[in-house]
């Protein structure tokens, strides 16, 4: 059976690669729209039309980009080796909850468990990365013992 972090990993990498394939979709279907408003439109309604999807298609084109860097951030983390102190890749049990350090995808349950893939960038693993065993922080108003780094 895969260890908990190679899970972790595999729901990760599916979670991108799931927003990935919305975002691709979502630009096609925008796309196949301003399509037809060449077609049934004229005049400044077909312009508008046009203007309004291009807008579209940009946004969702940003969102892509972003996910695709995600993506790579992520596949940089696949072999991340155990350290004593935490960094990007590893996984933080607290006495507050269990953290992978990797992509900002929220909330999984393995085996009844909770963990939460968070991105390096957040305020939480601000607070973690190059902690040891036995550190402690606050953090909104809780105390945060690191129990175990994997």
């Amino acid at each position: 059976m895969a260890s908990i972090k190679q899970q972790l990993y595999a729901l990760c990498l599916k979670y991108i690669d799931e927003r990935i394939k919305s975002a691709e979709q979502a630009i096609q279907f925008a796309q196949g729209s301003a399509n037809e408003e060449t077609k049934s439109s004229s005049g400044d309604k077909y312009e508008t039309g046009r203007a309004m999807a291009q807008l579209e298609i940009e946004k969702i084109n940003t969102q892509l980009n972003e996910s695709k860097k995600i993506k790579l951030n992520l596949i940089q983390l696949e072999n991340a080796a155990v350290n004593e102190r935490v960094q990007p890749g590893s996984l933080v049990i607290t006495s507050q909850g269990k953290f992978y350090i990797s992509i900002p995808a929220g909330q999984f349950t393995i085996d009844k468990e909770i963990y939460f893939a968070i991105s390096p960038s957040s305020p939480i693993a601000q607070q973690l990365l190059f902690s040891k065993v036995g550190d402690h922080f606050e953090f909104n108003k809780k105390e945060f013992v690191i129990q175990q780094i994997l």
